[in-house]
């Protein structure tokens, strides 16, 4: 890129009154600003992969506030196009009312148009529920070059240990942990005082099947990113102990 030639007559003051030294001076520094401030910023797309009840959700946020980037999911990119009333968005709604799963490739198109229309507002985000197998990353791959892949490696028990503690009220999506986040009375959500509930799928014998399918589906995606030399492995059972080490990681490398 080079930079803008500069036009002498943008000065106030008449040339004789300068030294040609003077106005190659200006012409300088007049000039290094508009070439810095064309000048691309630094990237920062970001990928996150976690088991379900991992703490994906509390770390995203965290990154997020720490580094400015732009979060969604592939469900923001569902529910943006059924609401937007695009083509891709009816299609899917359709399949949706019928009972039925969204197709891949209307899925991967949804996903990747919402990428592209964030990334024209800022090339800082952090991706979350895509790809979820390796023929959508390379997909990912051939319209985005994604510079970090985070991957959360949580012990499975821990997670089953977590969720069975886990109460949820319905109506509002409230949740609540019987040891970490109890609710003021046992059993009430704190708001309504309706009742909650532990679900189905927070089971113990519901979850390891859960973990075993998100481990089949999602490893080959995680060594895929691995042989680009792009996925980064954090380990713990706490998001309080593995948020450290992300942090510095992310800064350190990426000089933010």
């Amino acid at each position: 890129l080079s930079a803008p030639k500069w036009n002498p007559l943008l000065l106030s003051q008449p040339t004789s009154y300068l030294t040609k030294a003077k106005i190659a001076s200006v012409a300088a520094v007049f000039n290094s600003k508009r070439y810095l401030s064309a000048t691309p910023q630094p990237s920062l797309r970001c990928l996150i992969m976690g088991p379900p009840g991992g703490g994906k959700g509390t770390l995203s946020a965290r990154l997020v506030k720490e580094f400015g980037l732009l979060h969604f999911s592939s469900g923001d990119a569902l529910r943006g196009h059924i609401a937007k009333g695009t083509e891709l968005g009816d299609q899917a709604k359709g399949y949706m009312d019928m009972g039925k799963l969204v197709p891949d490739n209307l899925m991967v198109d949804m996903v990747l148009s919402h990428v592209a229309s964030v990334d024209s507002e800022s090339n800082k985000w952090l991706l979350d529920g895509f790809p979820r197998n390796v023929a959508q990353a390379k997909a990912l791959d051939q319209k985005f070059e994604l510079d970090l892949v985070i991957n959360l490696d949580i012990p499975h028990e821990e997670i089953v240990e977590r969720l069975r503690h886990r109460m949820v009220h319905v109506p509002s999506g409230r949740s609540y942990h019987r040891i970490w986040n109890p609710p003021k009375i046992e059993g009430k959500d704190d708001e309504t005082g309706e009742e909650l509930i532990v679900r189905d799928d927070d089971q113990p014998d519901a979850v390891r099947d859960r973990l075993r399918i998100y481990e089949e589906n999602t490893r080959p995606v995680l060594d895929h990113y691995l042989a680009q030399n792009k996925a980064v492995s954090f380990k713990g059972t706490e998001s309080d102990v593995i948020w450290p080490q992300m942090k510095e990681y992310v800064k350190t490398t990426f000089k933010v």
